[in-house]
């Protein structure tokens, strides 16, 4: 199975990815046990099948000691060449509460990323910080822009930074080519003032939770509200908070026989819908879709995201139902308040 045209899209004048980027949360522990072998084996099923962009952490498990194990088979197997078809975009956090970043703790932490990984540069470096009133981050930052001129780091982005201090950030001079933020139909926050911001910057977004961790799918069409203790994941738990409140279970059904008849339309699926909703807002570069390596695959299904385009009878059927729900932005704060409060 080979991807379309469009599901590649220049992000850097270096780097081509694509759109639908596998997302390596949910190999972190918190999502059932991943079999390494079984894990590798899948890793190269989705790279066959054109599925070459993949977002991680250090702290997502051993999700970086599987991207070091897959480029060595690959290297092993098909040659160094072909690495040049392969994009890893991780993200380096600091440890919550520690008051000093020096420029040691932050090369420490590339240099056991590019170890991990098996590689001598970084693709992209995404940062997140946890304190705005720590202005460390900006030190942090600094640091982390020298490694990136040594060539230790190809691109620096952000992660879960809000649009004043993605703001305050670019105006230091500091090269950010993306910011990671929540984006999907339940949580518009990117559309309040982070897309502006993005587009007179030109910063691209990534954006992840694109599926609530599965909730907008034929799953929980037509079902009752699921007790807490039947949310088997992390990502249900977190999705099914943000789905409470955004409007609640009952609108959250409402948005879904929404999705359904646009999916009925263009023969896809309700998951296709909400992936396809997110790639076409502006700036948005990628939608980063888990995947649980081993246990299931979702490749041809995925793969249909690139078949069609929403218009504006899809938009307005879906904004009939949107425009109910609460203003996150007002309820929670802009992108990424959540993990700061």
């Amino acid at each position: 199975m080979g991807l379309p045209e469009a599901s590649q899209l220049q992000f850097t004048e270096d780097q081509r990815i694509c759109r639908v980027l596998n997302g390596l949360w949910q190999v972190s522990g918190h999502h059932g046990t991943i079999d390494p072998k079984a894990a590798i084996k899948s890793m190269f099923a989705y790279h066959d099948a054109g599925f070459t962009t993949w977002d991680l952490a250090e702290h997502y498990g051993p999700a970086a000691d599987f991207i070091g194990e897959f480029r060595r088979q690959l290297v092993r197997e098909r040659g160094e060449d072909v690495l040049q078809d392969l994009q890893c975009f991780t993200k380096w956090v600091p440890q919550r509460g520690r008051t000093v970043v020096t420029r040691k703790i932050v090369e420490a932490a590339i240099d056991l990323a590019l170890k991990r990984m098996y590689t001598d540069r970084i693709d992209l470096l995404q940062f997140h910080c946890w304190d705005y009133d720590n202005k460390d981050y900006l030190e942090a930052l600094k640091h982390l822009n020298s490694l990136k001129e040594e060539g230790k780091i190809v691109h620096l982005a952000l992660t879960n930074f809000d649009t004043k201090h993605l703001e305050i950030v670019l105006n230091t001079g500091i090269p950010i080519v993306s910011n990671q933020v929540q984006f999907s139909l339940i949580d518009r926050r990117p559309l309040v003032s982070m897309v502006e911001l993005c587009q007179d910057a030109k910063v691209q977004l990534l954006a992840y939770g694109t599926l609530c961790g599965g909730l907008l799918s034929e799953t929980y069409l037509e079902v009752s509200e699921p007790r807490e203790s039947t949310l088997d994941t992390a990502s249900l738990l977190k999705y099914k908070t943000m789905i409470d409140a955004w409007g609640g279970w009952e609108l959250f059904q409402q948005l879904l026989q929404e999705m359904s008849i646009v999916a009925l339309r263009y023969q896809v699926s309700l998951a296709n819908v909400a992936v396809r909703y997110v790639l076409q807002q502006p700036t948005v570069s990628g939608a980063i879709v888990g995947v649980r390596l081993g246990l299931t695959e979702h490749l041809a299904d995925n793969a249909r995201v690139f078949d069609f385009n929403l218009d504006r009878e899809d938009y307005a059927r879906l904004d009939s139902v949107l425009a109910k729900g609460r203003n996150l932005q007002r309820v929670i704060g802009d992108c990424g308040a959540e993990y700061r409060q």
